[in-house]
């Protein structure tokens, strides 16, 4: 019989055979969510495509959009898992099984957008039957199969120990479906030394394999739309630009799940501030390299000034799709500022009136009052302001030039505000910019489709708008995913134990380690004999 620390079991094991009414509240209502989505898409089914707002030539949409989102997310996973453990980064310890659950949960919400965003699902299967090898679509195919398999694969490996704990350590009102599943994962383990030798070596070579295959999911996926001509989407750097992207919006979900798992199962004491440290690091990181693969891209429509390109590039800049393109900027830059900022911000700083609330509340309200200012008609407000505080007429474009810097500047206002505050509270603080990121990298993906569909070769423009078949969809796919994250861990502990055990045995024999000092050189005991110090 396998046998596990008293504390990992109460933490761990207890709450797996416990179903708390908050627990059956939050299963229903997530239930309720994904039948109301089956009900729309049966409707749809059954009207037609017309029930969407996708139309000629706009036949990609808002699933299309949560296709590439949910694969992205699933980055968050098996590769940030993956490399962590072939690093040999310790602290991943606590936050793989819940990585690993993202990839798996949202690799098959994300397949099933395909599905949903066809008319004729039922023939899905001649992509298989008569697909061409040249074609990115069969290599999407082959490469999200392949790394759904390998995903699922790399999340059982290490939950084979665990099943085999969970099944010498069910109490005895535990129900018999339960005990029959731990021991069928378990699959005979029993801890012996050759099985922990196999099972190292698979874990190795699973982390090692689905690396490449990870990268070559999303690189498949934008060569899907950068092998077009379509304007917007011709681009040669669509492969990394994706990747970047998805790990990006891989990282921010995992810490919106890991600060779930953390606070809804009370793992403080597992997920600790170490791991928000760490990972956050890697979060400024690919948020940098995120921004420069934007911009990069950007610049290279506004300088090429190719006739079919600009009017997409127009339209993200000033034209319909300006809030969404500009509302991601938004939500980047404060997602960076608050990774960044307060981790640089002096002690003694902390004192001076910048950096306290009530500035950033004022900040706040002179911000809003601007904004409101800006948006008033012509003649604006602001414009009336200037030219009766200074006495000097200007017109509505330097007014409105003027209002847009102030705003700026009591937007950093606010964020120098609340900085000591983030610094204070670096799990809130990451919270806070990961859901920054996840919304803006869903609007990222929509800057990519949407602008391009609307604006095609040929046709001057088209509409699209998102119907509420579609909103209805999206909602009950979030819930789906919520759905299956919820009782994946009611049935399986939401950190490794044989890992954290694992841990904890290589800690304590760090600690005991001792490093002898460097043995004196010759000369030095030369000196010391004549009795010289050196330096």
């Amino acid at each position: 019989m396998l046998t596990v620390d008293p504390q990992d079991k109460a933490k761990l094991i207890n709450p797996l055979f416990v179903a708390t009414p908050r627990f059956w509240i939050a299963a229903s209502a997530l239930s309720a969510i994904v039948a109301w989505g089956l009900f729309m898409y049966a409707r749809q089914l059954i009207l037609g495509l017309g029930e969407t707002g996708m139309n000629r030539p706009t036949y990609w949409g808002v699933y299309m959009v949560n296709f590439i989102f949910f694969i992205g997310i699933s980055h968050a996973g098996t590769l940030i898992s993956a490399i962590l453990r072939v690093t040999g980064a310790e602290w991943r310890r606590p936050i793989t099984r819940v990585a690993e659950a993202i990839t798996a949960f949202a690799l098959v919400v994300g397949s099933l957008q395909i599905i949903i965003d066809m008319g004729r699902p039922d023939r899905l299967i001649f992509v298989i039957l008569y697909g061409r090898i040249q074609s990115p679509i069969l290599w999407d195919v082959i490469s999200v199969t392949t790394y759904f398999l390998g995903s699922i694969t790399y999340l059982y490996l290490p939950l084979i120990p665990d099943a085999a704990i969970l099944r010498d350590n069910c109490p005895p009102n535990a129900p018999v479906w339960q005990r029959l599943l731990y021991t069928v994962l378990a699959i005979g383990w029993r801890g012996t030394r050759e099985q922990w030798m196999r099972l190292e070596k698979a874990i190795a070579f699973m982390a090692v394999f689905i690396i490449p295959v990870a990268v070559s999911v999303h690189t498949i996926i934008s060569w899907i739309l950068a092998t077009t001509v379509q304007p917007g989407w011709h681009s040669s750097i669509f492969g990394p630009y994706f990747v970047v992207g998805a790990i990006f919006s891989g990282i921010g979900a995992l810490f919106i799940a890991m600060t779930a798992v953390r606070k809804v199962l009370g793992l403080e004491n597992y997920i600790a501030e170490r791991q928000y440290r760490n990972l956050g690091l890697l979060f400024v990181t690919m948020n940098a390299i995120w921004a420069y693969f934007t911009y990069a891209e950007q610049l290279s429509i506004a300088a090429g000034q190719q006739l079919e390109e600009f009017p997409i590039l127009a339209s993200k800049l000033w034209g319909e799709f300006a809030p969404t393109f500009w509302v991601m900027v938004v939500l980047m830059i404060v997602a960076f500022w608050i990774l960044l900022v307060p981790k640089l911000l002096p002690a003694s700083l902390e004192s001076v009136p910048f950096f306290r609330r009530r500035y950033a509340l004022a900040s706040g309200g002179a911000a809003a009052i601007t904004l409101f200012l800006i948006n008033t008609p012509q003649p604006s407000l602001l414009n009336v302001l200037i030219t009766s505080l200074t006495g000097v007429a200007v017109t509505d474009a330097a007014a409105q030039t003027l209002g847009w810097i102030l705003l700026i500047v009591f937007i950093i206002g606010i964020g120098l505000g609340v900085s000591p505050w983030l610094k204070a509270r670096p799990v809130t603080a990451s919270v806070i910019a990961s859901a920054c990121v996840v919304v803006g990298m869903w609007l990222e993906r929509w800057n990519i489709i949407l602008p391009t569909m609307t604006h095609p070769r040929l046709i001057f423009e088209s509409i699209y708008q998102p119907t509420f078949t579609e909103l209805s969809l999206t909602a009950a796919s979030l819930a789906l995913f919520a759905l299956m994250f919820l009782v994946f861990f009611k049935l399986f502990p939401a950190v490794s134990i044989w890992e954290v055990a694992e841990g904890r045995v290589i800690e304590e024999a760090k600690s005991k380690i001792t490093i002898p000092a460097p043995a004196p050189s010759e000369e030095a005991k030369q000196l010391r004999r004549w009795g010289i110090k050196k330096g």
